[in-house]
């Protein structure tokens, strides 16, 4: 059945990757990016000559997920041209790289904002009507950082990666019983095929960027490089988009949790299983087991 999605950050990597197959498997797609007027006009216009070559039905709207009013205005656009929002995609996100020293408060605070509170607006703007609903789902795009391997010099995007998973599992149990389901999926590292390295922030603090290279040298160059190494053939991030199709397509309440797409295998399905479980076991000990699957509430 069609679903129509909104899905963030997709302007480039995961996000217009994802937006592209389930506009392809059937459903109305909201790419949402920000500056859709201005630098992001590109994308906007590549998003909708790639709907009219495949005969699908993919759409753009302005998201900028550090305005709490420009998610107001994305969802209630979506709504007042479909009537519905199924599926929201919570994918924003900006990677930075460099010693965690070097980082001053503000700046982790600015990539918290866009990873995690990003999200926390959109779910403000849209809940509201996913509850009055009484159905929906809630996509949320993780890193296998949270409970894999962690390089150095990645220190803030893992701690705002952390905080997301966090929140997606509190939001789970919280809306069981609006009977909307929360899935995390949840890419490893790929190198080549989005731009997070590429467009990756740097601490502004170089008096300790000094400090650190005199000990590490090119470290910072080097953890891109060290991890594309170790990626296996096949390793590509359409893999990423075909996960999120599948959840997508997958019948309501009966979608895993969690999926790990990890090609390199840096340890995260292993740990998070245990942790799943553990989450399973300590909600039904406390007689709560009915927030484990989206319900109508009797």
């Amino acid at each position: 059945m069609s679903k129509t999605i909104l899905i963030t950050g997709a302007s480039s990597g995961f996000g217009a990757l994802s937006a592209r197959a389930l506009a392809r498997a059937g459903h109305t797609v909201y790419a949402a990016m920000r500056a859709t007027a201005g630098r992001n006009a590109p994308r906007v216009a590549e998003a909708a000559g790639y709907a009219r070559e495949h005969g699908v039905d993919l759409r753009t709207v302005e998201l900028d997920v550090l305005s709490q009013e420009s998610a107001d205005a994305a969802v209630a656009t979506v709504l007042a041209e479909t009537g519905d929002i199924d599926v929201v995609v919570h994918n924003a996100g900006h990677m930075v790289l460099g010693p965690a020293e070097a980082f001053t408060p503000e700046e982790l605070a600015a990539v918290y904002d866009t990873n995690v509170l990003g999200s926390q607006r959109l779910n403000r703007a849209i809940l509201p009507h996913m509850r009055e609903r009484g159905h929906g789902l809630l996509l949320w795009i993780g890193s296998s950082s949270t409970r894999g391997g962690t390089p150095p010099y990645l220190a803030p995007y893992f701690a705002a990666k952390a905080a997301a998973d966090a929140l997606a599992v509190s939001y789970a149990a919280e809306l069981a019983r609006f009977d909307i389901e929360t899935t995390i999926v949840v890419p490893g590292a790929f190198t080549s095929g989005t731009n997070h390295f590429a467009n990756a922030g740097h601490p502004a603090d170089q008096t300790v960027l000094t400090a650190y290279d005199e000990r590490y040298g090119a470290l910072m160059d080097q953890v891109g490089e060290r991890l594309a190494a170790l990626q296996p053939p096949g390793a590509d991030v359409s893999l990423v988009a075909d996960a999120v199709v599948q959840v997508v397509d997958t019948p309501h309440g009966t979608r895993p949790f969690r999926v790990h797409v990890d090609p390199l295998d840096d340890g995260s399905a292993e740990v998070s299983e245990v942790a799943d479980r553990i989450r399973a076991h300590f909600l039904t000990r406390i007689g709560l087991a009915d927030l484990l699957g989206p319900h109508r509430a009797a």
